[in-house]
C-alpha cells in the first residue's frame, strides 16, 4: 500500500485485525513512543477492538511533558523578570503549570510572549526588531532539532546578535533504555515514532533488539499503520525473534536523513538532560556546541536551573510523571477529568496536543470507569 487512503481502509482493518486475534494467544505490552501514536490509538478506539491480552502503554512521546519541572519554573521566572525580551515559544508551552505560574500568566503580567508556528518565526522576529532580545525557547525531539540548528547557521551568517536560543531537546533512544531498565513495567516491543525516526533512521534502535531482545516497529500515523505495528510485534514474539522492523518505509528509511542530522550535529552535541518523569538521563539532550555558544539565552542571561528543585506545587496529585513513564494510564490519576481538564490543566500531559492524558480526556474518557 502507498496511498493514505489505503491506511484508512476498514476492510484491510478487519483483516489486520483477525490476524491479530488469531496471534494473541499470549499476554503482552506495548508501548507507543510517539504523542502522535496515542492521538491516532485514541480517537480510532483501538484499545477496544483489541484482545484484552494486548495492553498499549503510552509512553513519554510529548516532548512539552518530558520537559522538567525545573525547566518550565527557570523559563517561566526569567520571562517574568525580564519585561524588554520577547520570549517566542510553540504554542503547547503556553500553558504548562510551572510552580506558581505559566506562561500565560507571565504574557497577561505585560512580558512580551508571542507564540511561534516554526522557528523561523523567531528569526523573522530577531530581524524585525534588531534592538529587542529575542529568546526562542527550543523544545522538542530529534524532529525539530535540525531546523532549530539551521536557523541558528542562518542568524550566524547573517550575523545576528539579538537572537538566542534556550534548548530543551531531547533524544528519543536513551529514553527508551531507561524504560526498558527500569523495574515498575514489563515493555514486550516498541511502536517507534515515524517523524523521530524519519531523522535517525530505524537503525537507531538497533541496540534495542541486541542487548534488550525487544522488538521494536517504526510506524505511521493511519489507524491501519498502528494495527500493522501490532501484528507484526506479535509475529516477531510469536517465532521468537527481536528485529527492528520498518513499516512505514514511505517515510522513513534504516539510515534516516543524513542531511538533517548533519546540521543537528554541527551545532549541537549529545549532552545530559532532565526529564519530568524518567530523571536525568545521560546523553539524551542536546546543548550548543563552542561555535554556538553565542546564541546561548543560559549564558547570555544567567538561567540556572540547578537553583529549582524537582516539586510540582500547585499540581496538587498530578501523575503526569507516572503516565509519561508508563507505570498508570491517565484514567489512574485521581486528578483526570475532574479537577484535571484541558480548560484547567494541572500537568502537561493534559496541556499539550501530543499528551496522553489530552488524548484520553478527547477520546477514550467513556470507555473508561472515572
Amino acid at each position: 500500500m502507498k496511498y493514505i487512503d489505503e491506511f484508512k481502509d476498514l476492510v484491510r482493518g478487519s483483516g489486520i485485525l483477525k490476524e491479530i486475534v488469531r496471534l494473541a494467544t499470549f499476554k503482552v505490552s506495548f508501548m507507543e513512543i510517539c504523542g502522535s501514536h496515542t492521538h491516532v490509538i485514541c480517537k480510532s478506539g483501538l484499545r477496544a477492538l483489541l484482545p484484552d491480552n494486548i495492553n498499549l502503554i503510552s509512553g513519554p512521546g510529548c516532548p512539552v511533558c518530558v520537559t522538567s519541572q525545573p525547566e518550565i519554573d527557570a523559563i517561566i521566572d526569567f520571562a517574568d523578570s525580564n519585561k524588554d525580551v520577547i520570549i517566542t515559544t510553540f504554542g503547547d508551552m503556553l500553558r504548562v503549570p510551572g510552580s506558581s505560574s505559566t506562561l500565560e500568566q507571565v504574557r497577561a503580567r505585560a512580558t512580551d510572549v508571542r507564540v511561534i508556528y516554526s522557528p523561523l518565526g523567531a528569526l523573522s522576529i530577531a530581524r524585525q526588531s534588531p534592538q529587542k532580545e529575542v529568546v526562542l525557547l527550543s523544545v522538542g525531539f530529534e524532529t525539530t532539532a535540525p531546523l532549530i540548528a539551521s536557523v541558528l547557521q542562518t542568524a550566524q551568517a547573517e550575523g545576528i546578535t539579538n537572537l538566542t536560543v534556550y534548548p530543551l531537546h531531547k533524544l528519543t533512544p536513551p529514553a527508551m533504555a531507561v524504560l526498558l531498565d527500569s523495574k515498575d513495567m514489563r515493555i514486550d516491543g516498541f511502536i517507534c515514532p515515524g517523524h523521530v525516526t524519519a531523522i535517525i533512521g530505524a537503525d537507531a534502535y538497533g541496540f534495542i533488539a541486541k542487548d534488550y531482545k525487544r522488538p521494536c516497529v517504526v510506524t505511521g500515523f493511519e489507524p491501519l499503520d498502528a494495527l500493522f505495528a501490532i501484528y507484526m510485534l506479535l509475529l516477531q514474539i510469536k517465532e521468537g525473534r527481536a528485529d527492528i522492523e520498518n513499516e512505514y518505509k514511505r517515510v522513513v528509511s534504516g539510515t534516516g536523513n543524513a542531511r538533517a542530522r548533519a546540521i543537528m550535529d554541527h551545532v549541537f552535541e549529545p549532552s545530559d538532560a532532565l526529564w519530568r518523569g524518567l530523571g536525568s538521563i545521560p546523553m539524551s539532550g542536546l546543548s550548543l556546541r563552542d561555535d554556538y555558544m553565542g546564541f546561548s539565552a543560559a549564558k547570555r542571561f544567567g538561567i540556572d536551573i540547578t537553583k529549582y528543585t524537582d516539586s510540582s506545587k500547585g499540581t496538587l496529585d498530578c501523575r503526569c510523571a507516572d503516565v509519561l513513564r508508563g507505570v498508570i494510564n491517565p484514567a489512574q490519576c485521581p486528578l483526570f477529568a475532574t479537577a484535571c481538564t484541558p480548560t484547567a490543566p494541572q500537568g502537561p500531559c493534559m496541556v499539550s496536543d501530543e499528551g496522553a492524558c489530552a488524548a484520553w480526556y478527547t477520546y477514550e474518557r467513556t470507555a473508561v470507569a472515572l
